[in-house]
Protein backbone atom coordinates (compact mmCIF):
# COMPACT_ATOMS: atom_id res chain seq x y z
CA UNK A 1 0.00 0.00 0.00
CA UNK A 2 1.49 3.39 -1.04
CA UNK A 3 1.39 6.35 1.79
CA UNK A 4 -1.42 8.04 -0.05
CA UNK A 5 -3.81 4.89 0.35
CA UNK A 6 -2.55 4.66 4.10
CA UNK A 7 -3.22 8.61 4.89
CA UNK A 8 -7.04 8.09 2.77
CA UNK A 9 -7.78 5.08 4.86
CA UNK A 10 -6.53 6.83 8.58
CA UNK A 11 -8.61 10.03 7.69
CA UNK A 12 -11.47 8.23 6.72
CA UNK A 13 -13.09 6.55 9.58
CA UNK A 14 -15.41 4.08 10.12
CA UNK A 15 -19.34 5.05 9.77
CA UNK A 16 -20.38 2.75 12.99
CA UNK A 17 -17.76 4.54 14.88
CA UNK A 18 -19.25 7.68 13.97
CA UNK A 19 -22.57 6.75 14.88
CA UNK A 20 -21.29 5.58 18.28
CA UNK A 21 -19.73 9.35 18.94
CA UNK A 22 -22.72 11.22 17.43
CA UNK A 23 -24.97 9.02 19.60
CA UNK A 24 -22.36 9.78 22.75
CA UNK A 25 -22.98 13.23 22.00
CA UNK A 26 -26.65 13.13 22.15
CA UNK A 27 -26.65 11.60 25.24
CA UNK A 28 -23.96 13.83 27.09
CA UNK A 29 -26.26 16.91 25.45
CA UNK A 30 -29.35 15.33 27.12
CA UNK A 31 -27.69 14.77 30.31
CA UNK A 32 -26.49 18.19 30.14
CA UNK A 33 -30.25 19.39 29.66
CA UNK A 34 -31.95 17.54 31.96
CA UNK A 35 -29.29 18.50 35.06
CA UNK A 36 -29.43 22.13 33.79
CA UNK A 37 -33.34 21.29 33.84
CA UNK A 38 -33.25 19.94 37.41
CA UNK A 39 -31.02 22.74 38.57
CA UNK A 40 -33.12 24.76 37.38
CA UNK A 41 -36.20 23.34 39.13
CA UNK A 42 -33.96 23.43 42.71
CA UNK A 43 -33.08 27.12 42.38
CA UNK A 44 -37.09 28.13 41.53
CA UNK A 45 -37.51 25.46 44.65
CA UNK A 46 -35.08 27.31 46.56
CA UNK A 47 -36.60 30.51 45.77
CA UNK A 48 -39.88 29.57 46.87
CA UNK A 49 -38.61 28.14 50.22
CA UNK A 50 -36.97 30.77 50.59
CA UNK A 51 -39.14 33.40 50.33
CA UNK A 52 -41.68 31.29 52.57
CA UNK A 53 -39.42 31.84 55.26
CA UNK A 54 -38.75 35.35 54.94
CA UNK A 55 -43.16 35.77 55.59
CA UNK A 56 -42.77 32.86 58.10
CA UNK A 57 -40.20 35.29 59.48
CA UNK A 58 -42.33 38.98 59.19
CA UNK A 59 -45.49 36.77 60.42
CA UNK A 60 -43.55 36.01 63.09
CA UNK A 61 -41.95 39.38 64.15
CA UNK A 62 -45.62 40.65 63.75
CA UNK A 63 -47.27 38.32 66.22
CA UNK A 64 -44.11 38.92 68.65
CA UNK A 65 -44.79 43.06 68.30
CA UNK A 66 -48.76 42.64 68.43
CA UNK A 67 -48.70 40.31 71.76
CA UNK A 68 -46.04 42.71 73.07
CA UNK A 69 -48.33 45.60 72.64
CA UNK A 70 -51.00 43.35 73.94
CA UNK A 71 -49.50 42.92 77.38
CA UNK A 72 -48.25 46.29 77.75
CA UNK A 73 -51.75 47.46 77.35
CA UNK A 74 -52.97 44.75 79.95
CA UNK A 75 -50.33 46.18 82.56
CA UNK A 76 -51.21 49.35 81.69
CA UNK A 77 -54.67 49.14 82.38
CA UNK A 78 -54.86 46.30 84.80
CA UNK A 79 -56.54 48.39 87.23
CA UNK A 80 -59.16 49.20 84.84
CA UNK A 81 -62.50 47.62 86.56
CA UNK A 82 -61.22 48.28 89.92
CA UNK A 83 -61.18 51.87 88.87
CA UNK A 84 -64.56 51.45 87.16
CA UNK A 85 -65.94 50.37 90.81
CA UNK A 86 -64.15 52.52 92.99
CA UNK A 87 -65.20 55.77 91.10
CA UNK A 88 -68.89 55.83 92.33
CA UNK A 89 -66.98 55.89 96.12
CA UNK A 90 -65.06 58.97 95.31
CA UNK A 91 -67.86 60.69 94.47
CA UNK A 92 -69.56 59.52 97.76
CA UNK A 93 -67.01 60.72 99.61
CA UNK A 94 -67.20 64.41 97.78
CA UNK A 95 -70.57 64.29 98.83
CA UNK A 96 -70.48 62.98 102.37
CA UNK A 97 -67.21 65.87 102.97
CA UNK A 98 -69.27 68.49 101.24
CA UNK A 99 -72.32 68.04 104.22
CA UNK A 100 -71.84 70.72 107.06
CA UNK A 101 -72.02 69.09 110.40
CA UNK A 102 -71.82 71.18 113.87
CA UNK A 103 -70.54 69.87 117.48
CA UNK A 104 -66.87 69.10 117.80
CA UNK A 105 -66.93 65.21 117.73
CA UNK A 106 -68.75 65.05 114.41
CA UNK A 107 -65.89 67.90 112.99
CA UNK A 108 -63.27 65.47 114.42
CA UNK A 109 -65.03 62.43 112.39
CA UNK A 110 -65.21 64.85 109.36
CA UNK A 111 -61.21 65.55 109.72
CA UNK A 112 -60.46 61.85 109.84
CA UNK A 113 -62.98 61.28 106.33
CA UNK A 114 -61.06 63.64 105.07
CA UNK A 115 -57.68 62.10 105.66
CA UNK A 116 -59.58 58.72 104.58
CA UNK A 117 -60.39 60.40 101.51
CA UNK A 118 -56.87 61.63 100.76
CA UNK A 119 -55.43 58.87 101.12
CA UNK A 120 -57.72 57.35 98.94
CA UNK A 121 -57.27 59.56 96.14
CA UNK A 122 -53.32 59.52 96.69
CA UNK A 123 -53.41 55.14 95.84
CA UNK A 124 -55.75 56.11 92.77
CA UNK A 125 -53.95 58.73 91.71
CA UNK A 126 -50.53 56.53 92.44
CA UNK A 127 -52.05 54.09 90.05
CA UNK A 128 -52.43 56.37 87.14
CA UNK A 129 -56.02 57.66 88.38
CA UNK A 130 -56.54 61.50 87.48
CA UNK A 131 -59.65 63.66 87.81
CA UNK A 132 -60.64 65.35 84.52
CA UNK A 133 -60.19 69.37 84.22
CA UNK A 134 -63.65 70.87 83.46
CA UNK A 135 -64.91 73.76 84.51
CA UNK A 136 -63.50 76.99 82.52
CA UNK A 137 -62.10 74.60 79.59
CA UNK A 138 -62.75 74.60 76.35
CA UNK A 139 -65.54 71.48 75.95
CA UNK A 140 -64.14 68.42 74.87
CA UNK A 141 -66.76 65.53 73.55
CA UNK A 142 -63.76 62.70 74.50
CA UNK A 143 -63.74 64.42 78.13
CA UNK A 144 -66.83 65.73 78.47
CA UNK A 145 -70.39 64.50 78.68
CA UNK A 146 -72.63 68.03 78.16
CA UNK A 147 -75.96 67.26 80.25
CA UNK A 148 -77.24 71.69 79.91
CA UNK A 149 -76.29 74.76 78.08
CA UNK A 150 -76.71 78.03 79.08
CA UNK A 151 -76.06 81.41 77.43
CA UNK A 152 -73.75 83.50 79.53
CA UNK A 153 -71.94 86.45 78.46
CA UNK A 154 -69.15 85.78 81.02
CA UNK A 155 -68.03 82.55 79.53
CA UNK A 156 -66.60 82.30 75.99
CA UNK A 157 -68.64 80.30 73.68
CA UNK A 158 -68.16 76.18 73.98
CA UNK A 159 -66.70 76.73 77.59
CA UNK A 160 -67.88 74.23 80.52
CA UNK A 161 -69.36 76.35 83.02
CA UNK A 162 -70.33 74.05 85.84
CA UNK A 163 -69.36 70.44 86.58
CA UNK A 164 -71.91 68.34 87.49
CA UNK A 165 -70.14 65.15 88.07
CA UNK A 166 -66.30 64.68 87.95
CA UNK A 167 -64.70 62.80 85.10
CA UNK A 168 -61.56 60.46 85.61
CA UNK A 169 -58.90 58.80 83.24
CA UNK A 170 -56.83 55.90 83.48
CA UNK A 171 -53.31 56.96 82.58
CA UNK A 172 -54.62 57.75 78.63
CA UNK A 173 -57.78 56.31 78.88
CA UNK A 174 -61.08 57.87 79.97
CA UNK A 175 -62.94 55.71 82.48
CA UNK A 176 -66.15 58.22 82.87
CA UNK A 177 -66.46 61.84 81.45
CA UNK A 178 -67.22 64.52 83.33
CA UNK A 179 -71.17 65.67 83.00
CA UNK A 180 -70.78 69.27 82.56
CA UNK A 181 -72.29 72.68 81.61
CA UNK A 182 -71.33 74.10 78.43
CA UNK A 183 -71.95 77.93 77.42
CA UNK A 184 -73.68 78.35 73.59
Amino acid sequence: MSKDNQQEQEIITDPEETAKEEELEQEVLEEEQAEDEELEKLKQDYEELNNRLIRLQADYDNFRRRTMKEREADRKYKSQDLVTELVPVLDNFDRALKVEVEGEAAKGFVDGMKMVYQQFKAALEKEGVEEIKAEGEQFDPHLHQAVMQANEEDYDSNVVIEEMQKGYKLKDRVIRPAMVKVNQ
